[in-house]
């Protein structure tokens, strides 16, 4: 993070902005600001003679968004941002502007799931070269070794940092791990092929018009399935759920290994939230991935 607030490297990553603008015809025409400054990513944003635009600068943990995203274009054109350049090298990816989201123009979730269920149909013969670029594996088989992983790096926050009801749930998240090992076995029976999960499937990242795809720095290779957790969790309708199911089958025959592959996802969330972290048991969101654990002891769930 200090890297991307110092002089020197604004210097540089503005020279190229403007380098990769002039290569594409576009003149940037006032001041360029630095909106969000994380952990995992930051982003600069500046006013062309076109409209806006943005520099997104990657970090280790999400540094596979910026050879995505060429990737994506190639294989779903119409579902992705065209970027306006690439620097493999130093993680950086400049975009233009999408327009406004879902949050702020709504549209038919129903409609813009199962436009993105077929995204993902699209995309599941291409699942070792996402591997290849660095996409992280959370295809069934290796989540019981995701799960192990997830408590390993919890414990420290819970250790420093728990109170005597956190003490208390991961106790039972480590007498839990049996029970999600079966989950696991069972979906890496299922006969719908991994995909890419977006894996932050909410309205901010989604476009209106076209109904394109942003901000893939959480998403993973898993379980097509797994990528309603989120959007079910703010939508009770089945109506939304099986408009994307239906894109596989009938939805009626898929609910259960959709449900299935929601709990089975709910690690991979907690991993996302891990990596963004990067062991800051200080951070304002330090107890996000414990909760997030903890979510697989609930007895209901929205599907």
């Amino acid at each position: 993070m200090q890297l991307w607030t110092s002089a020197r490297w604004r210097h540089e990553a503005v020279a190229w902005m403007d380098d990769r603008l002039a290569g594409a015809g576009l003149v940037r025409t006032g001041e360029v600001t630095q909106p969000r400054v994380q952990s995992w990513a930051t982003v600069l944003r500046a006013e062309t003679n076109r409209g806006v635009v943005w520099l997104k600068a990657c970090g280790p943990g999400t540094a596979f968004e910026v050879p995505l995203y060429p990737l994506l274009r190639r294989l779903a054109p119409d579902r992705v941002l065209a970027p306006i350049g690439v620097d493999l090298d130093r993680k950086w990816l400049l975009l233009p502007d999408g327009g406004p989201t879902m949050k702020d123009s709504p549209r038919d979730l129903a409609e813009v799931l199962a436009g993105y269920a077929k995204l993902q149909r699209d995309l599941a013969p291409h699942v070792d070269e996402l591997l290849g670029i660095g996409v992280t594996d959370m295809r069934a088989e290796v989540m019981p070794k995701r799960f192990t992983e997830a408590m390993g790096a919890i414990s420290d926050y819970v250790e420093r940092r728990g109170t005597e009801a956190e003490h208390a749930t991961f106790a039972k998240l480590l007498d839990f791990e049996d029970t999600y090992r079966g989950w696991c076995e069972r979906l890496a029976e299922d006969p719908v092929p991994p995909s890419l999960d977006h894996n932050d499937l909410h309205q901010s990242n989604v476009f209106a018009t076209g109904a394109k795809f942003y901000d893939w720095g959480d998403s993973v290779i898993a379980h097509p399935f797994a990528s309603l957790l989120l959007p079910m969790t703010r939508a009770e309708d089945h109506r939304v759920r099986d408009a994307y199911l239906a894109e596989f089958g009938p939805p009626a025959e898929l609910v259960e290994s959709a449900e299935l592959a929601c709990r089975v996802g709910k690690v991979a969330r907690t991993l996302v939230w891990l990596r963004a972290l990067d062991g800051d048991v200080d951070h304002e969101y330090a107890s996000a991935p414990l909760e997030h654990m903890a979510s697989l002891l609930k007895d209901t769930y929205l599907l």
